[in-house]
């Protein structure tokens, strides 16, 4: 395979992102945003990316999630709407629910939907099965993040064809390709993700001290970021972002770069504030700062 130039993501191309917006719109112009994850133990997963969804741009977000975990998650923020599913895991007898809330979202926003799932969901063999079955039937765009990972390494082959982006850091790379990465260098991972994401058919952001995204054949890379992010919630957070902007209708190379680049901009600004402080709702509030220059 030969490698293309890899371009480095800049702030002037998130212009291509967030143009200038008329002045009249409707509610769901700017995109539909379901979070599915969360269990009985978690529970700030899915709303770390929701309230990230959120900053990003996107007009609304409903969260699906164990009964449990929608309940906390619903009292965090009147912003919230979660969806409570029956039991404290995600089962396979609520893939029928699943399926048909994310066809009623995408009726009602006019196909701008996209999805994250996967945070704080789980890895029960039911949790798993019940993700590869959804995953198998959706037709919109959805980031694959954290034990929903695990599930798609069970079964690479849902990927094909599908309009999804993975988002793993190195040792789930590994986990769902079978290719080690963490002992390269920056410049000699590039074409082993450029070639994971050609044979898998999909998206891949892997999240490292330098990102790399690539869809098979182009090449983005991000260089924001802080030894601070080492905090949970940063890859939940960088799930609602490009979640956001997949239902924005960013295409999804682009939408996993761009929010790569946010994320890491963000948790910088945030960073030289809070330092070891840091926690990722100050990453979050950070977000305007780096969208609305």
């Amino acid at each position: 395979m030969n490698q293309v130039e890899a371009k480095k993501v800049t702030s002037a191309m998130l212009r291509n992102a967030y143009p200038q917006r008329p002045p009249e719109v409707k509610k769901y112009n700017y995109g539909l945003l379901i979070v599915i994850g969360g269990s009985e133990f978690y529970s700030g997963s899915p709303a770390l990316a929701a309230l990230a969804g959120f900053r990003a741009g996107v007009d609304m977000v409903r969260i699906i999630a164990p009964k449990r975990a929608a309940d906390i998650i619903a009292s965090f923020s009147p912003i919230l709407a979660a969806y409570p599913l029956d039991n404290h895991h995600l089962l396979q007898e609520h893939v029928a629910t699943l399926l048909s809330l994310t066809e009623g979202a995408k009726e009602v926003s006019h196909g701008k939907t996209a999805v994250v799932i996967g945070g704080g969901i789980g890895r029960t063999t039911d949790t798993q099965e019940a993700i590869l079955e959804y995953l198998s039937q959706i037709t919109v765009p959805a980031v694959i993040d954290a034990d929903a990972l695990h599930a798609v390494a069970k079964k690479p082959e849902i990927l094909r064809g599908k309009p999804f982006l993975i988002t793993p850091n190195t040792f789930e790379f590994q986990l769902v390709t079978g290719q080690e990465v963490r002992a390269l260098d920056p410049e000699a991972r590039i074409p082993v993700v450029q070639e994971a994401a050609a044979r898998l058919e999909t998206t891949i952001v892997v999240k490292a001290r330098v990102d790399i995204a690539s869809n098979g054949n182009e090449i983005l890379l991000n260089e924001t970021g802080s030894p601070y992010l080492s905090i949970g919630g940063a890859g939940d957070t960088l799930a609602g972002i490009a979640g956001a902007l997949a239902a924005r209708g960013v295409n999804l190379l682009e939408a996993g770069a761009f929010a790569a680049f946010i994320n890491g901009k963000a948790g910088e600004l945030a960073a030289q504030q809070y330092k070891e402080s840091l926690v990722a709702t100050d990453l979050i509030e950070a977000i305007p700062q780096v969208i609305n220059k």
